[in-house]
């Protein structure tokens, strides 16, 4: 057994692979035997100390596997059902593991244990996004974020299939036919074009409902600058880096703004919830209205290069860590 370990934090070369033993699951606990592992910005924010952990610590937040052993009381699951999680203990990069079962989903039928490692932390945040922290109704338009990036793709293709008109902006002329391809109507590459300019010819001066970014630093003034008055502003990443801090009389104040910055843990706490979110993003997927395409594979031994190239913007859709 193998398990990711970091000793301090810092750039991908503080990424060990260690050899483990694990004991036996105690009560409402199985051994999980990975599959596979999803690979997910957030690590990297574990990983540079961004958010900050208990060292030494393990790293990943989800994965998807076959039960091999069950602790006492575990009335639930059985030794041999395929299941997924997306939640904290961090520890998901590994080839076994102890899970508690409070965090865990059964995975359907028709659902392949790649794409549910790949699906499950960027699906359950669209989840929360689209029907809780903001929900969109048919006919809304909203602008996302990096709508070729991970979460983007299935954001958008989601999104779509709710009736709604989706603005998306990419990095790169490269991505455009991307973010088209899942569901945008309208593609801005900001960093050609002023997409706060951009909305406002779109939204013929009205601006937008809703904006979800997931960038953080270099788009958040101008994500303000698309909302119309009291709209809301849904900041939930960080990957140009953390938001200055917010002058709330020059930015919310104007329009009446909200603000708001959600994660996972607020939205998907209780078994309810879990089984709610978990079963209408498999439902998407088993009809056909999200469609994922693993981009990339790495094996555990290549997590080095798989931090390298998700901060280097090389991995363009879903990718997986195969113990």
């Amino acid at each position: 057994m193998k398990a990711v370990k970091i000793k301090k934090t810092g750039g991908p070369e503080v990424l060990d692979v260690d050899e483990i033993s694990l004991r036996k699951p105690v009560r409402d606990e199985v051994l999980i035997e990975h599959v596979a592992i999803g690979l997910n910005y957030i690590d990297t924010y574990h990983r540079s100390g961004l958010y900050p952990l208990m060292l030494p610590s393990g790293l990943g937040m989800e994965a998807a596997g076959i039960i091999k052993e069950i602790g006492p009381d575990v009335n639930d699951f059985s030794v041999g059902d395929k299941v997924a999680y997306a939640a904290v203990p961090l520890g998901a990069y590994s080839t076994h593991r102890i899970y508690k079962t409070k965090n865990l989903v059964k995975v359907p039928e028709g659902i392949n244990l790649d794409v549910a490692a790949s699906i499950m932390t960027k699906g359950l945040t669209t989840f929360y996004l689209l029907y809780k922290t903001y929900p969109v109704s048919s006919g809304e338009t909203i602008l996302f974020h990096a709508a070729a990036g991970g979460v983007g793709q299935i954001f958008c293709q989601w999104a779509k299939s709710l009736g709604v008109k989706i603005i998306g902006t990419v990095g790169s002329d490269e991505k455009i036919n991307l973010a088209k391809k899942n569901g945008c109507d309208e593609v801005i590459n900001y960093s050609k074009e002023d997409f706060a300019k951009k909305i406002k010819e779109i939204t013929n001066g009205k601006g937008l409902p809703v904006v979800y970014d997931g960038v953080g630093k270099s788009t958040f003034v101008k994500s303000t600058e698309c909302l119309k008055t009291r709209g809301m502003m849904i900041s939930f990443g960080n990957a140009s880096g953390p938001l200055d801090p917010i002058i709330v009389p020059k930015t919310l104040q104007p329009k009446g703004l909200f603000f708001v910055r959600p994660s996972m843990g607020q939205y998907l706490s209780t078994r309810e919830e879990l089984n709610e979110a978990s079963k209408i993003m498999f439902e998407k997927i088993n009809s056909g209205e999200i469609k994922i395409e693993i981009f990339k594979k790495y094996k555990l031994d290549d997590v080095k290069e798989a931090h390298n190239d998700i901060e280097s913007r090389k991995i363009l859709g879903p990718a997986i860590i195969v113990p």
